[in-house]
């Protein structure tokens, strides 16, 4: 029986400014598991980067209720005290661009958040360097960010959104500075990471030749999350 990651119930999402009002999503239901990646695909606009923000208790609903695993974090109203612990210790974010602190190796870049978490020195980087290995740039642990390509940066930083060992991984857009061949190396990445590593992986993306690698597809039509059928998986 497949354990739920993320359940959303009847959650919405409304900007208001002194001349205006907009909702993006409205009475929005569903649930992802661990083990699945899932691609979010909508048109600019249509609220894509507000969900995963407000699944990665970054944006703050308008209402509703979001669980992560057993733990529910919001009921129209957040419902932990300290956010920024819970992202640090169940949520890996994964960006458009790699974000690596360019003055920093790419071992001292993945090992920055257990360290600040109060991990061990020798323990985060024993840690880290498995995680280089498994994405083969081990080799390039000492080396900086600038020495590394687009591919193996976006690597690196794959391995940092892993290093808490977090139970869901956010990804919004992290193929679109990537050419083709290295997109598809990296959507392949984050499907064996949500298999192997037993995490929900849910990806923004607006490139369509990616879908055939995602278990399963989420939309936003008229500001309703749903579910889109998928011909096949990969």
């Amino acid at each position: 029986m497949r354990k739920i990651a993320i359940k959303v119930k009847h959650l919405s999402k409304t900007f208001q400014g002194k001349n205006y009002t907009l909702t993006v999503i409205e009475d929005a239901s569903f649930e992802i598991y661990k083990g699945e990646l899932v691609a979010l695909v909508a048109p600019s606009g249509a609220g894509k980067t507000t969900l995963l923000l407000m699944l990665g208790c970054v944006e703050e609903p308008s209402g509703g209720k979001i669980i992560l695993g057993k733990e529910k974090v919001y009921d129209n109203g957040w419902l932990i005290k300290n956010k920024e612990e819970l992202r640090r210790k169940k949520i890996g974010f994964i960006f458009q661009a790699h974000y690596l602190i360019a003055f920093l190796t790419i071992l001292e870049n993945i090992i920055l958040l257990p360290l600040n978490n109060g991990v061990p020195k020798e323990e985060a980087k024993a840690n880290a360097l498995r995680l280089l290995e498994y994405f083969d740039i081990k080799d390039k642990a000492n080396a900086y960010p600038f020495e590394l390509s687009g591919g193996q940066n976006q690597r690196a930083a794959i391995a940092r959104a892993l290093i808490n060992k977090p139970q869901i991984v956010l990804a919004d857009e992290p193929t679109a500075a990537l050419d083709s061949k290295r997109s598809v190396a990296v959507v392949k990445m984050l499907k064996k990471i949500a298999q192997e590593q037993n995490v929900a992986v849910v990806m923004v993306t607006h490139d369509e030749r990616m879908l055939p690698f995602c278990d399963r597809i989420l939309t936003i039509e008229n500001k309703k999350v749903l579910f889109k059928e998928k011909g096949f998986i990969v």
